[in-house]
């Protein structure tokens, strides 16, 4: 069976979690600034939790085996 690949891009886009959830950051945090709260700024920096259909995609991917 041939090495598994990692897709680099994937792998500057998105992180896996101990337990192995997947984690991603939001869209709407690189330009156009001015006009967002300072807020909607703050909350954008959180990462996300991907859902569990498109983590398995992810994680293929990222060349980690799936069970």
């Amino acid at each position: 069976m041939p090495k598994l690949k990692t897709n680099k891009s994937t792998k500057k886009r998105f992180r896996v979690t101990k337990s192995g959830k997947v984690k991603r950051g939001r869209p709407g945090r690189r330009h156009l600034l001015s006009c967002k709260s300072t807020k909607r700024k703050r909350n954008l920096r959180r990462r996300l939790i991907c859902p569990t259909g498109d983590a398995v995609r992810v994680k293929r991917l990222l060349g980690q085996t799936t069970v």
